[in-house]
């Protein structure tokens, strides 16, 4: 019987983690690099990019820091070309940017819906795009896409930021069945509130002991990551224990 779990197959495994500045993005660093995993670290802010990248290097290996704004395509295009600079091959991504956004209908603009749509839709998927060349060199093509439960809920004041997250639930779908016969295993997290400086900028109403702890989803992001084995899980919703079930 094959198993289900091998962390080990994470070693030496190379996983860019986007967004790794803080929040999901560090705390699933710190996973993988538990595990081995030599890590490609992206996000807007080199001094918080560093500070995960020390925590990372506790672990024994130094990850490679990039930064990108990810609002802007030539940027990502600019990553791109600096990870083909850094890595022959590429194992694993873990799409976990974004930003949110706070505002009724009559207060979003055009610049408020090209920026969110890009970032949190656009980037992902020709950074997805662009890296195919390295994943194919791979014989493990792990992509693991954090979405959002507003990814299949609508929540007012959150429109644009809502409407993102549904364009990359979709794309997410078509790319795991376009990719499938090519033996990738691309999975979607949609978290609900989490403890970050994103979900509290937008829910100030939550109660922040009442939010999942990042580590709690980067847990998923591992366990995802490390399953072998014939069965699949393609989408994992996780909501707040104190959010009514179902």
């Amino acid at each position: 019987m094959r198993q289900e779990l091998d962390l080990s197959i994470l070693q030496d495994r190379t996983v860019l983690v986007t967004g790794a500045s803080r929040g999901i993005g560090r705390a699933t660093a710190l996973k993988l690099a538990a595990e081995g995993a030599r890590l490609i670290l992206v996000g807007r802010s080199l001094k918080d990019l560093n500070e995960t990248a020390e925590l990372v290097s506790s672990s024994g290996t130094v990850p490679i820091v990039l930064t990108a704004d990810f609002s802007s395509l030539e940027s990502v295009f600019s990553l791109v070309s600096s990870i083909k600079e850094e890595v022959p091959i590429m194992d694993g991504i873990i799409h976990n940017a974004g930003q949110a956004l706070s505002a009724s209908i009559e207060e979003s603009s055009e610049e408020d819906w090209d920026r969110i749509m890009t970032v949190n839709a656009k980037a992902p998927f020709f950074l997805t795009k662009e890296l195919l060349p390295l994943m194919e060199k791979s014989d493990f093509k792990r992509i693991v896409i954090v979405a959002s439960v507003v990814g299949h809920q609508g929540y007012p004041l959150q429109s644009m930021y809502t409407a993102s997250k549904h364009a990359l639930t979709g794309w997410s779908k078509s790319l795991a069945r376009e990719l499938q016969d090519r033996g990738y295993r691309i999975h979607v997290v949609n978290p609900g509130g989490v403890a970050t400086e994103m979900v509290t900028s937008v829910r100030p109403d939550i109660d922040v002991d009442q939010l999942i702890g990042p580590q709690e989803i980067a847990e998923w992001i591992l366990f995802l990551m490390s399953r072998t084995g014939n069965s699949m899980v393609d989408n994992v919703n996780i909501r707040r224990e104190s959010k009514t079930a179902w």
